[in-house]
């Protein structure tokens, strides 16, 4: 009987392997455009005219939060994210000492 590969043993052999050299650390589309914080209340809106067969009493409040929602002034002005500077300067940090060219 052949014995079986325990999970630790290529645990360990997968996380001992070292990983390729990184030319920088950046998070790709930083200022990604936020999701429309109505989508959540929209969605349970949705939710509750398919479970209540479309009836005016129990959906209201959702319905009203809803109106709220797509009334309210949306923000135009958004900050720039920082984070790929802040992994710029802390990279020199993380690869630890190395020769320039």
């Amino acid at each position: 009987m052949v014995p079986k590969p325990s999970t630790s043993s290529t645990v360990k052999s997968a996380a001992s392997r070292p990983l390729p050299p990184l030319p920088k650390l950046r998070v790709r589309r930083p200022n990604k455009p936020e999701t429309n914080p109505c989508l959540g209340i929209m969605t349970s809106v949705l939710g509750c005219w398919a479970s209540s067969g479309y009836s005016v009493q129990g959906c209201a409040q959702l319905e009203q939060k809803l109106r709220a929602c797509m009334d309210a002034p949306r923000p135009t002005t958004q900050k720039k994210n920082t984070i790929n500077y802040h992994l710029s300067r802390m990279y020199p940090k993380i690869i630890g000492p190395h020769k320039r060219n």
